[in-house]
């Protein structure tokens, strides 16, 4: 089935990818240049990584995937909704991010101050952001004394909008999220060091939806993830790359 989209009185055919909520900046850059060379339009639907796998298992007529963790999209082709083999198109990172005065020298034991209050981060059930936050903060030491202080978004975009409105006095957001224009200027955030939780590799696949109704064109996106434009967009928004 072919789905068109116009815009300015041009009218595009257009795919849909479901998207980590991570890359919702970058994806705007990148959906934006596929179309510029392709004139084919990219829907972009945005959650948690585990909530997408769940709407992909009913059925939801998506033809990528843009995974978080290679766990998820592993889980959705070993339930048979993937005509490809995930493939990691970037690594993502994590920052300790506040709007609040709070001086971030100290890194991690910083969130063992009795001035932070509610610490966010992302539901560790169904994102990648969230066991990575977890991880971390074990790592340190001070995850037994800061766990009654955790306060969980749906998706990592929520629980970096609870650090921006300050509804957290601080939290772990994806450094891609930290990193956008949007962000720019907005509190103070550190890189969480990677050596303390697992790596982010982030996955993509071409769900058999797609290959079945859009081949072509969930082709033509899923190459264009790897590309070299594709990677220079990604490295802008702090996201490592795959050899």
């Amino acid at each position: 089935m072919i789905v068109l989209f116009c815009w300015y009185q041009q009218c595009f055919s257009q795919i849909t990818v479901a998207t980590a909520s991570n890359m919702q900046f970058a994806m705007e850059e990148l959906r934006a240049e596929f179309t510029k060379e392709t004139k084919t339009g990219v829907k972009a639907v945005y959650g948690a990584s585990g909530k997408l796998v769940a709407q992909i298992k009913n059925g939801a007529p998506f033809d990528i995937f843009l995974s978080a963790d290679v766990g998820y999209a592993d889980s959705a082709a070993q339930w048979g909704y993937a005509a490809t083999k995930p493939k990691i198109y970037a690594y993502g990172l994590l920052a300790l991010w506040t709007m609040k005065p709070i001086d971030l020298k100290n890194g991690m034991n910083v969130l063992t101050d009795s001035a932070v209050k509610k610490i966010a981060i992302a539901d560790p059930k169904v994102t990648a952001y969230g066991p990575a936050a977890i991880d971390a903060m074990k790592k340190a030491g001070v995850y037994d004394a800061v766990a009654p202080k955790l306060v969980f978004g749906d998706n990592i975009s929520q629980a970096a909008q609870y650090i921006v409105t300050g509804a957290a006095d601080i939290g772990f957001a994806a450094l891609s999220i930290a990193m956008s224009q949007p962000m720019q200027g907005k509190g103070t955030w550190i890189l969480v060091d990677k050596t303390t939780y697992p790596p982010i590799g982030q996955a993509a696949i071409i769900l058999k939806y797609g290959d079945d109704n859009n081949r072509e064109m969930a082709l033509a996106f899923y190459t264009f993830i790897y590309s070299i434009k594709a990677r220079e967009i990604l490295k802008r928004y702090g996201y490592e790359l795959p050899l």
